[in-house]
């Protein structure tokens, strides 16, 4: 379980006095926490990479902002959050290795955007991040 190695990685940030790897594992940790709690029960694997994937999306978001205001500190230390949240996702497909497996799932030319995403979501969960998922079948259809 990820939450299980984020702890891990929390006590070990705190002993070395990490301060942006603790920030960090600390906010994932409440994070997996409070989606727990919402659910009732723990989370499957698939909804642990699923809030993992929203706070790096919410960290790139920041990143961005940081490079428009020309914050080089900022920009180093969201670059960091990055690196420490992208440890946690399983290896993430090349776009090749997406199209391989959208078009082996039957996702051709003519096919409705939507109809396309309800295949390739479940297919691709944790293994791609939305926004590269819709640019492929996007591409494809």
């Amino acid at each position: 379980m990820l939450k299980k190695a984020v702890f891990e990685q929390l006590k070990q940030a705190m002993k070395e006095k990490d301060v942006v790897a603790k920030g960090v594992l600390t906010l994932l940790k409440s994070a997996l926490d409070q989606a727990e709690k919402e659910k009732g029960s723990e989370l499957s694997f698939e909804e642990e990479v699923a809030v993992i994937h929203r706070e790096l999306k919410q960290t790139q978001q920041a990143l961005e902002g940081a490079k428009q205001a020309s914050r080089e500190d900022l920009i180093e230390k969201e670059n960091r959050k990055l690196e420490i949240l992208q440890s946690f996702l399983p290896k993430q497909l090349s776009e090749e290795e997406i199209v391989k497996i959208l078009v082996d799932a039957g996702i051709t030319k003519g096919m409705n955007m939507g109809e396309a995403m309800k295949i390739a979501k479940p297919l691709l969960a944790g293994k791609a991040d939305g926004a590269t998922i819709a640019k492929m079948v996007k591409n494809l259809i």
